[in-house]
């Protein structure tokens, strides 16, 4: 395993008052609960942060906010999300003067490119900038899948530190670990949440789980287990967690599927006193009351309230 990242790092939401603005107070106790949990660093403007929907100044906010109540206890790893190359750099430069300790980059979207494009967009923002870069794989998103020879030639010459893989191709995945596992740390991660063991017994550094917002404790016990070598006891936990994912099914097609997911996590994160409210962000809708007591069942069977 790399010494710097590896292990659990969750996405973090971002938690709202029920007017939509920033609870800072909110985040930064989530961020206490996940270091509490055992975590090893935080990923900060990821897909579970509603990142498309943050302004600009919201943004900020939020990795300020975190980089506070984190005071440098673990590497934040933040997404530099925009569509294109020049603005991904101008956004990585702002979150490495709020704090960030790498940076997480997908290919282009909306302005959709090639593999040639994709390699070219890499490279010129490791040019750019002097933080170690992960790859975030992430077609559902992107529309592009990142190629595996594409990704292991970037982390051969360093200009990746690794890959956040959440492209749902376990096969491609698999494929990625055995093309790089002889490459000097270069780290990476499945973004899966009930998968972990498989990926760490293939040789994965880590997982970065959008429920490791709500039991990050549970995470790291895999990774503790997968670094004892129990791999009964890794596979153990991975089902409790898998039970524990089914909070994401609760809304039955209410909402859509983004506020489902990340409107369950919050919501499990407000039954259990972390977080304040479980408003998202404009337009997608809030889990309900019915929806909440059904979390709230689940929660008490893994003994989380």
């Amino acid at each position: 395993m790399s010494t710097r990242f590896q292990g659990v790092i969750p996405p973090l939401v971002t938690p709202r008052h029920a007017d939509g603005s920033i609870d800072t107070d909110s985040l930064k106790n989530l961020t206490r609960h996940l270091l509490d949990g055992g975590v090893s660093g935080l990923f900060v403007l990821g897909s579970s942060a509603e990142v498309p929907y943050l302004t600009n100044a919201e943004r900020g906010l939020v990795v300020s906010t975190i980089a506070e109540a984190n005071a440098r206890a673990v590497p934040l790893i933040v997404g530099a999300n925009e569509q294109t190359t020049n603005r991904v750099i101008e956004e990585a430069k702002k979150v490495i003067d709020l704090g960030a300790d790498a940076i997480v980059v997908t290919s282009m979207y909306y302005a959709i490119g090639n593999a040639e494009e994709t390699e070219t967009h890499f490279r010129a923002i490791h040019d750019a900038v002097g933080t170690p870069i992960f790859a975030y794989d992430v077609p559902v998103r992107t529309h592009f899948k990142l190629p595996t020879e594409l990704l292991v030639r970037l982390g051969r010459e360093g200009v990746i530190a690794g890959v956040k893989d959440s492209s749902g191709d376990d096969v491609a995945f698999r494929q990625l670990l055995l093309a790089a596992r002889d490459i000097p740390d270069f780290d990476i991660f499945t973004g899966h949440e009930v998968v972990v063991d498989g990926a760490l017994l293939g040789g994965a550094q880590g997982v970065v789980p959008g429920l490791g917002n709500v039991d990050p404790r549970g995470y790291r016990n895999i990774v503790d287990a997968a670094v004892a070598g129990d791999w009964a006891k890794a596979a153990a936990e991975q089902d409790r967690l898998a039970d524990l994912f089914e909070i994401v099914y609760t809304p039955n097609g209410r909402v859509s599927g983004g506020a489902a997911g990340l409107g369950a996590f919050k919501t499990a994160l407000q039954v259990m006193g972390i977080i304040e409210s479980n408003t998202m962000s404009t337009p997608m809708l809030s889990l309900n009351e019915d929806e909440t007591t059904a979390i709230k069942v689940i929660l008490e069977r893994n003994g989380l309230v």
